[in-house]
């Protein structure tokens, strides 16, 4: 099956792919920055981003990735034509608010700080990338700023003639890389609840994906 994103969006994947390596989110043996004990706590906040707890970068980086989810769902309950494409966006929307909550709820206990509103771009990321964004196709909407382009992804997305073949198109591409990334770090995660979450996270989203393929194949026949 021969899925084309919209223009413009396909660097996203490869900024992630880069981000994911150098910030640590990868397997062991790789070459990753060691992360310090759980518990480092806020001080840990001025450190570059791969020297921070293996969960702490998780948290950092999957709730950007999940705004972007949120926002093109968002977008689609009030764009999609068909009924099927909405019901998915209302079960994205309200499965990924609630991991963001339960994650927010976990990095407060344990690193006795709110998640910064930047991600890897931010203070002390030792990232180089500027802004309070950093994620690719996290698009990390309304944490304080943006990606550049990602305004005028949605953009387009909001103008396909197509909007259902547009929004599958796009969600394909992003959940997989969200599926890679709670993949990836459920060989560093230290916490049991969150290595249980982050199967969740492939399993909901691995199904999603196969689901917009049938309907892919169904309705556009390739």
């Amino acid at each position: 099956m021969a899925i084309r994103p919209i223009p413009g969006w396909t660097w996203g994947a490869a900024i992630t792919a880069g981000l994911l390596a150098s910030s640590g989110l990868v397997p062991p043996g790789t070459g990753a920055a060691p992360a310090p004990p759980v518990g480092a706590g806020p001080g840990a906040m001025g450190m570059p981003m791969g020297m921070r707890p293996a969960d702490q970068r998780f948290i950092v980086m999957m709730i950007p990735h999940h705004d972007g989810a949120i926002a093109m769902a968002d977008l689609a309950l009030t764009r999609a034509r068909r009924p099927e494409i909405q019901a998915l966006a209302q079960r994205i929307k309200a499965s990924q608010s609630e991991e963001n909550a339960q994650m927010r709820r976990w990095y407060r206990q344990w690193y006795g700080a709110d998640v910064p509103a930047w991600t890897l771009g931010g203070p002390g990321s030792g990232m180089g990338m500027a802004g309070p964004m950093g994620m690719g196709m996290g698009m990390g909407m309304g944490m304080g700023g943006a990606m550049p382009g990602l305004a005028t992804s949605l953009e387009a997305l909001k103008a396909a003639p197509d909007f259902d073949r547009a929004f599958i198109e796009q969600m394909i591409p992003h959940h997989r890389m969200g599926v890679m990334m709670a993949s990836h770090a459920q060989w560093n995660s230290l916490h049991p609840e969150l290595r249980s979450l982050q199967a969740a996270m492939v399993r909901v989203q691995s199904q999603e994906i196969a689901q917009m393929e049938q309907w892919y194949r169904q309705w556009y026949g390739s």
